[in-house]
């Protein structure tokens, strides 16, 4: 790894030269910004569950008590911003196909929010947890959904076609949703308290996924069979 990123600013130029890579044009975010957004307030102050329930959040990363919770702190991160990544290069293409101009509006946003997903995700490795939480952030941008490295396979199916993207936005960021919710709950207070922002852009996901179907479904046109193939792709 020889371009392991020393500062954000760093890592920042390594991601604008990921975006190159797998040919997202930065034009496609319009005037969406990248920005590391956190919801303090939601995160609340105490820990909610477990044997720590009642003690105060940790809001740095040599404030949690034992060093495999710390390990599993950084593996979560990791994850969530590496399924982040993911999408983007999984549905980038789509874009040149897109059925009407607002499923191309809705795809480009849904890929820049992800991006900033993917971001925030690597803010905090890069902020709070070192050496391997800077590795952990470059490593973001070296896996690729299209040599099927990236660590969940979901993550690394090839997505064809808009049923494809409609299938994976009404199921696969559901269970998206689920998770980010979850992680709404950790001990660890910059984690939990990145997961308010996050929610409400992935709502916009839910929704184009179940606007797009219920498109499908109303025009008839697409048989019932071969949508259904498309649904078990992306819910098994």
């Amino acid at each position: 790894m020889d371009n392991l990123p020393e500062t954000w600013d760093d890592w920042i130029a390594n991601f604008e030269d990921w975006q190159d890579r797998v040919g997202f044009e930065r034009a496609w975010l319009g005037d969406f910004n990248l920005d590391v957004l956190f919801d303090w307030d939601r995160a609340g102050d105490v820990i909610e569950f477990g044997d720590l329930a009642g003690r105060p959040k940790w809001e740095r990363a040599m404030q949690v008590p034992q060093q495999n919770m710390r390990d599993a702190m950084i593996t979560m991160i990791t994850v969530q911003g590496d399924t982040e990544f993911a999408s983007v290069e999984q549905q980038r293409h789509l874009l040149a196909s897109a059925p009407t101009e607002y499923d191309r509006y809705a795809a480009a946003r849904i890929m820049a929010e992800e991006q900033r997903h993917g971001w925030q995700m690597a803010y905090l490795l890069m902020t709070y947890f070192g050496q391997q939480g800077r590795r952990e952030a470059q490593k973001l941008l070296e896996r690729n959904a299209q040599d099927g490295d990236r660590l969940l396979g979901a993550f690394n199916r090839p997505m064809p076609h808009w049923l494809d993207f409609f299938c994976y936005t009404m199921f696969v960021d559901r269970d998206g949703k689920f998770q980010l919710g979850m992680l709404s709950t950790s001990g660890f207070k910059p984690l939990a308290a990145s997961m308010g922002p996050m929610l409400k852009e992935e709502s916009f996901h839910l929704g184009t996924g179940s606007n797009g179907l219920r498109r499908i479904i109303t025009a008839g046109v697409v048989p019932l069979d071969m949508l259904q193939r498309y649904i078990n792709k992306w819910v098994s």
